[in-house]
């Protein structure tokens, strides 16, 4: 007889709603005795990062809620109530004895479904600011573990401290740099720069490399995910192109970078900060990411670009200045190390034990 636990996660629609389900899960499934089964969007990337992870995935109808005025909110509300008998009839069906999300909206019908079976739920909140998804479910959570101490304020007594999981804290089966350089393609005598804009890519960021790549490639040699379906060009010299990387070729990518460009979500940052890496974050204009990267750049962990006001020149001179500034490499990446909680899949694991 099967005595398994069983656990749904759900997320989507980007990559960092994604990840820290994946790290918990494979944490789990190292230990044993646990089974899962992600809900996911049709379309998004989370399918093909599931994929790699060997757990069970199945899709629902994806919408969306928005804070201003569209007439798509109307369209989305039909495709969230049709998410939501979806999902109770997965929860049915499966009979989870946990449902996890760390955010996003394609979660939102399966928290509420779940909260209607009487099913135990575990919400994650990465950000600083919690976002809309996250303030629709966490009425219906057990329990709420958040990345920072100062999160505890916005969910009261269900909330837990227990910072954010990252991949790369409990890896334990590393290649070696060559290993590692030989997989991408890399030479020995420059430095390595690892630039991606999320799962879903930035274009924003994309137009920006396209733009500096001639001066780049002069001193550096780059690793570059540009979103799926957002190739700019082909391979040339120094410069290595991918739409995607699982997260396990991410994590080996990180390790051997001499420095990091990122947009500012939490998934990438807590690698980032897991690999001890300086960082250069340039987050999405006028949204939660700029929060995030107000706080790191506060701890000087960071060295905080604004898209606004982004061009070629200081683009290039700001990766340049880092580059050539052992001690600054240094501080950036100790800072920006010391400002998350260690071993938070550890802690978060106990939470889902004590729960089920």
């Amino acid at each position: 007889m099967n005595n398994n636990k069983k656990i749904m996660l759900t997320g989507g629609g980007t990559a960092g709603s994604v990840t820290p389900l994946l790290v918990i899960a494979q944490r789990l499934q190292a230990e044993g005795g646990f089974e899962f089964l992600f809900v996911g969007t049709k379309n998004g990337i989370e399918k093909e990062m599931v994929a790699g992870a060997k757990i069970f995935y199945t899709p629902i109808k994806y919408g969306k809620l928005r804070r201003y005025f569209s007439i798509k909110n109307f369209s989305d509300l039909f495709k969230i109530f049709i998410a939501f008998w979806q999902s109770i009839f997965l929860i049915i069906k499966y009979q989870p004895d946990l449902i996890l999300s760390a955010g996003s909206f394609v979660s939102v019908p399966v928290i509420w479904a779940g909260w209607v079976l009487r099913r135990k739920i575990l919400i994650h909140q990465q950000d600083i600011r919690p976002g809309l998804a996250n303030k629709l479910m966490a009425p219906f959570a057990d329990v709420i573990t958040v990345t920072f101490e100062k999160s505890l304020l916005d969910y009261g007594e269900k909330a837990i401290w227990t910072g954010n999981p990252s991949q790369l804290s409990f890896k334990n089966n590393l290649l070696s740099t060559e290993e590692i350089k030989n997989i991408f393609k890399l030479k020995n005598n420059l430095p390595i720069i690892l630039i991606t804009g999320g799962g879903t890519g930035a274009e924003a960021i994309n137009k920006l490399v396209a733009e500096s790549l001639d001066e780049l490639t002069k001193f550096s040699q780059i690793i570059h995910t540009t979103g799926k379906g957002k190739k700019i060009f082909s391979e040339t010299e120094n410069y290595h192109q991918f739409e995607f990387l699982p997260i396990e070729e991410m994590t080996e990518a990180l390790r051997i970078s001499s420095l990091v460009v990122s947009r500012a979500g939490l998934g990438t940052l807590t690698e980032i900060a897991s690999a001890k890496k300086p960082v250069i974050i340039i987050p999405m204009p006028d949204s939660h990411q700029e929060d995030n990267a107000n706080y790191f750049a506060e701890k000087g962990g960071v060295i905080y670009l604004d898209q606004k006001k982004l061009n070629k020149k200081n683009f290039v001179d700001n990766i340049k200045s880092i580059l050539t500034d052992q001690a600054l490499k240094d501080k950036l990446s100790r800072n920006f190390s010391l400002v998350f909680k260690q071993n938070a899949e550890e802690e978060i694991t106990k939470v889902i034990k004590k729960i089920i």
